[in-house]
């Protein structure tokens, strides 16, 4: 645990007590502040309160008396419309801030020189965090990997030196970190996702744009144009930039042509490594990460040695094109946290005969941009409420049979794959 000792004998309002928010709370109550506590949710007060953590009735509070606001990620600070605590705490003119934002404060403080890289993007980020914390352990370096990937930020280890910290920031966290400062900083890509929590694409671009903004470095994908508009912007703002891109060359950045990935330095180019052969880091998308993660290792300090040597025994991330199984020719992949097209379109990319299952619930849009992938699908194989909506969209295109259950599906691909 990192104890939040910037607030030591101030009182702070801290709403939100899922995971995330009852680590807050106990790592600012390790630090001494006068913590008051609450969730819309009586279960999570009662939990908390068992725990030791201080809680309060914010409805019924003087709120003059808080320094601050402590809001969990999950809740509403902009859309659709603010919840009832970010009223009251403007009201109040105090601060409004979340649990990424104590980190930097605290590493501020403790050790500004541990390195710091975070990483965001509409898709890819977890699994870019998860290579970049691989790749630092296996140098031999103590790699401290939490936020949105799980951790909470404020359970790893206490800032110093020599440590690494890798941290996955979601929109919702970078958007209630005001000093997001990292010693590299990662922006992936850009694809329409939450904007009922950001509104329009143009606030939820410029809240991922903080991330990078005050980096030391920045690490910008620059294949899509909002993300490459961030990193001409950051750039001109005299922030150093280093562009990924797995579609055209860069003059200064990692590239991918297929799966080398290529390194430039003021326009001279230089093959890094060949991801071919490894299965975690199959496809385009992944070629991205490995680029991503490539030019932040570099800037760490790590040998190319250290970093091909990771790249190499990266084992991938559970439900992100993870090989599930294999029999005989047939491989199985489970790729399930793919839950918009964009993400999906990842996977399709990578194999050239699927036996697709999909379902669940529709996202906007469904799967009609995916349709360029579809003669690559032998058979789709549908499940959940969404299996209507898609079996319209393939009616005449791909093959499909409504499964209706997970275990159906896996039985009936694997007889027709077979």
């Amino acid at each position: 645990m990192i104890p939040v000792e910037s607030f030591r004998g101030k009182r702070i309002a801290l709403f939100g007590l899922g995971g995330s928010g009852l680590a807050t709370a106990r790592a600012l109550v390790a630090g001494r502040a006068e913590v008051a506590a609450f969730d819309d949710a009586e279960s999570r007060v009662e939990a908390a309160r068992a725990a030791g953590i201080p809680t309060r009735d914010l409805r019924t509070c003087d709120w003059s008396g808080f320094e601050a606001l402590v809001l969990a990620p999950g809740v509403p600070l902009t859309h659709p419309r603010p919840h009832w605590t970010v009223e009251a705490a403007r009201a109040a003119g105090i601060e409004i801030i979340g649990d990424v934002e104590l980190f930097c404060r605290e590493r501020r403080r403790r050790a500004p020189d541990a390195h710091f890289v975070a990483i965001t993007g509409t898709n890819g980020k977890s699994t870019t965090t998860a290579l970049i914390a691989h790749i630092v352990r296996e140098a031999g370096r103590d790699a401290q990997m939490g936020g949105n990937i799980g951790t909470p930020v404020l359970d790893l280890a206490e800032p110093r030196r020599g440590r690494v910290y890798v941290v996955e920031c979601s929109s919702f966290q970078i958007d209630l970190a005001p000093n997001l400062d990292p010693t590299v900083g990662i922006h992936l890509n850009l694809s329409p996702d939450h904007l009922d929590r950001h509104g329009t694409m143009e606030n939820y671009a410029a809240i991922k744009e903080r991330l990078v903004a005050d980096a030391k470095l920045a690490v910008v994908g620059v294949d899509d144009r909002f993300s490459s508009a961030i990193a001409d912007r950051i750039e001109l703002s005299g922030t150093p930039v280093r562009r990924i891109s797995i579609r055209n060359p860069v003059a200064d950045g990692v590239y991918a042509v297929g799966q080398r990935i290529f390194v430039a330095d003021d326009g001279t180019q230089t093959l890094f490594t060949d991801l071919g052969g490894i299965d975690a880091l199959r496809g385009a998308h992944n070629a991205q990460n490995a680029a991503a993660a490539i030019a932040a290792c570099l800037a760490i300090g790590l040998a190319r040695e250290e970093i091909v040597k990771g790249l190499k025994s990266f084992p991938g991330l559970a439900h992100r094109m993870e090989i599930a199984a294999r029999q005989g020719r047939v491989m199985f992949v489970n790729d399930s946290k793919a839950t918009n097209a964009d993400a999906a379109e990842r996977a399709l990319a990578s194999f050239e005969r699927i036996y697709w299952i999909l379902g669940g619930r529709a996202k906007a849009g469904g799967i009609g941009g995916l349709s360029d992938y579809f003669p690559r699908i032998a058979k789709a194989y549908l499940i959940g409420e969404a299996a209507d909506e898609f079996s319209r969209t393939l009616e005449g295109k791909v093959e499909y049979e409504i499964a209706g259950t997970m275990d159906a599906a896996v039985a009936a691909a694997a007889r027709d794959a077979s």
